[in-house]
């Protein structure tokens, strides 16, 4: 049997479970939910910065089924040493300072600094400016190698994991 790829859900993914106004995605982001996390074909993990992000959420039904999405389908929260949690902050700032991130969109650059000392295989994302798009990928590979790390994470929707030969 392969070993199942880790991967990090930032906040959008299960936001567009509920995207009403963006039909295509949410019905994806539902066959992604029920016939690959649900059923086991990834290690789905979040963070505390997506818990923050949810507890954020201005309208609290939205917020309750946010938290129930990541209790139903057992998604796991990575806890950080102090150490990696000085090691993402350093790198997520690295991100900004270096004009990849925006600093107005900082939890983004922490979902990928964390994802990449967690040694991630696929960070998700339906960001596509600030996240899952190849030219920010590339510039986010290049600060990683600039500070020895070379773990190739990838940024990808969730459409990219889909795949029905597995």
């Amino acid at each position: 049997m392969l070993n199942k790829y880790n991967i990090y859900l930032d906040t959008s993914v299960p936001n567009f479970l509920f995207a009403d106004d963006s039909p295509e995605k949410k019905e994806i982001t539902i066959d992604f939910f029920d016939n690959f996390i649900k059923k086991g074909i990834y290690n789905p993990f979040i963070s505390e910065v997506v818990i923050a992000e949810i507890e954020d959420t201005k309208d609290q039904k939205k917020r309750n089924k946010l938290i129930k999405v990541i209790e139903d389908y057992f998604i796991g929260i990575l806890e950080l040493t102090t150490e990696e949690a000085k090691a993402s902050a350093y790198l997520a700032y690295q991100y900004i300072d270096k004009g990849v991130i925006p600093a107005k969109k900082e939890p983004d650059a922490f979902h990928i600094a964390i994802s990449v000392i967690k040694k991630i295989d696929f960070l998700v994302s339906w960001n596509y400016k600030h996240l899952a798009n190849v030219m920010k990928e590339k510039k986010i590979r290049t600060i990683n190698l600039e500070n020895n790390y070379t773990h190739d994470l990838r940024i990808i929707t969730p459409l990219e994991l889909i795949d029905y030969g597995s």
